[in-house]
């Protein structure tokens, strides 16, 4: 995408958190509308659900790779794979912390699915598990409704997730009343709940698994009230994360189902006050994990989440640099990656279809059940939880973590796994503009980025050893 300075929203951060009077500041120079009615913004969750009937148990590995040509995990190989088992022994359990989930509609079973979930594993409850409504009353749960299951889909996964890896901590789900943003509605909620957790000190780390296309809002003036929460979150030093999309190198269109066939990114990852999840994909040898970046574009994974399609899909870990947001101050140590852009993601956690995790959940009509879920709303929660246990070692909460993580980067931290394989080159097929979808004859190919040593635009600093990086994050030396 062609970017000049005029068309770019200075975001100069200092090297530590700024302050909302500062963020307030940076925010001078919005790009030119390009139409001159706000257009449809649609929320997406960034869960993936893939097909098949609900199973009566959680499949092992080694049946998915069986029985489903892909590999799937248990949440215990979730915890090992990021070396957690160690923080748990020495009592970092997330314990005295609040994870804050914000999602549309949430789950009418989310309770006892949960509490399913955690006896299937062994999971002690969380301390406590509230669920608010501040933006308004939640419409009746319709398992007819697309768009409500699937809401309902990436609430299960958020919750259970995130308190699958910081079990002792809270879980504060954020439900919100709608998902379409027509310019009245949608992130406003969004925005007004978060608001809500904010300035009621309700939660330390706030966790977001949607996002929308930055090419699909008029003008940065659209998305610069929808800015606020994040303002407050910085003021009040809470955390919030968001996911880098399921895409790749494209999104969306406003039409909800084509996609862009260029590079484009999505917000609020790309916000500089909110830390953007990418995607890796777990590699499982003899017990031992090792991460590449998530691409199931071209594979069976893919196929199976688009009906059995041999086509190509996009199906990665989404990320790039930002239409409306500058490189922040931060980021100035990997400006030969970034350019003058804000980059995402910073951070990446397991995302892979061929690699999904087991949910429980009984929203849906007929039986209930155990299925596999992926995505870059896997590692936002899970992220989230890192960040709890972080929290607990800190003794307070740590509040916007960008600048940490470049600084971690800077250093060689050994806590920062460096990802240098695969990339988020996508194809598909759609129609012969972005906007009208159908066949043609040949795929279209967005050219996406590498994953490579250093900071990358697929899994950003990398992903983590957390039995080092929460220490490293926090700024406590480990025992």
């Amino acid at each position: 995408m062609a970017l000049t300075a005029a068309g770019l929203v200075t975001a100069a951060l200092a090297s530590s958190a700024p302050s909302a009077a500062e963020a307030s500041a940076a925010l001078a120079a919005p790009k030119p509308s390009r139409a001159s009615a706000p257009p449809r913004i649609v929320v997406t969750p960034d869960a993936i659900r893939l097909p098949g009937q609900p199973r009566t148990a959680p499949l092992t590995t080694e049946r998915c790779e069986e029985t489903e040509a892909i590999a799937c995990y248990s949440p215990d190989q979730i915890r090992a794979a990021y070396h957690l088992p160690a923080l748990y022994a020495r009592g970092i359990t997330g314990a005295g912390e609040t994870i804050v989930i914000v999602d549309s509609f949430g789950s009418p079973t989310i309770k006892p699915d949960l509490a399913t979930f955690d006896n299937k594993f062994g999971y002690p409850a969380p301390p406590t598990f509230q669920i608010i409504t501040p933006a308004g009353q939640i419409p009746a749960f319709d398992p007819d409704n697309s768009n409500m299951t699937s809401w309902a889909g990436e609430t299960t996964l958020d919750v259970e997730y995130a308190h699958a890896l910081a079990p002792g901590a809270s879980i504060l789900l954020v439900e919100t009343p709608t998902s379409e943003n027509e310019g009245t509605s949608g992130f406003p909620q969004i925005v007004q709940a978060e608001e809500y957790v904010v300035d009621h000190g309700l939660g330390d780390v706030i966790s977001q698994s949607f996002s929308a296309t930055e090419e699909t809002f008029a003008s940065y003036a659209q998305i610069k009230p929808l800015r606020a929460a994040y303002l407050d979150a910085d003021a009040h030093h809470v955390t919030v994360l968001a996911a880098s999309g399921d895409e790749g190198a494209t999104d969306y269109t406003a039409n909800g189902s084509s996609f862009y066939t260029r590079r484009v990114t999505s917000w609020p990852d790309s916000d500089p006050l909110v830390t953007g999840i990418g995607g890796t994909q777990l590699l499982e040898s003899g017990g031992a994990y090792t991460s590449v970046a998530w691409n199931d574009t071209d594979n069976v994974a893919s196929d199976e989440y688009w009906g059995g399609s041999t086509d190509p899909d996009p199906l990665a870990s989404g990320g790039g640099t930002s239409e409306y947001f500058a490189r922040p101050s931060y980021q100035d140590g990997v400006k030969a990656v970034t350019g003058a852009s804000r980059g995402v993601p910073d951070i990446a956690m397991s995302a892979a279809c061929d690699g999904a995790v087991n949910v429980y959940s009984s929203f849906a009509n007929g039986p209930a059940g155990w299925s596999l879920t992926c995505g870059t709303s896997e590692a936002t929660p899970e992220f989230a939880a890192i960040v709890a246990l972080a929290d607990q070692v800190a003794g307070h909460p740590l509040g916007l973590l960008n600048p940490m993580l470049y600084a971690l980067l800077a250093q060689h931290a050994p806590g920062l796994i460096a990802v240098t394989e695969g990339d988020n080159t996508v194809d598909f097929r759609q129609g012969t503009t972005a906007d009208s979808p159908g066949p043609t004859a040949e795929p279209t190919t967005v050219a996406g980025y590498q994953a490579v040593n250093g900071y990358n635009l697929v899994t950003g600093v990398g992903t983590v050893d957390a039995s080092q990086f929460v220490y490293e994050l926090a700024a406590v030396p480990a025992p």
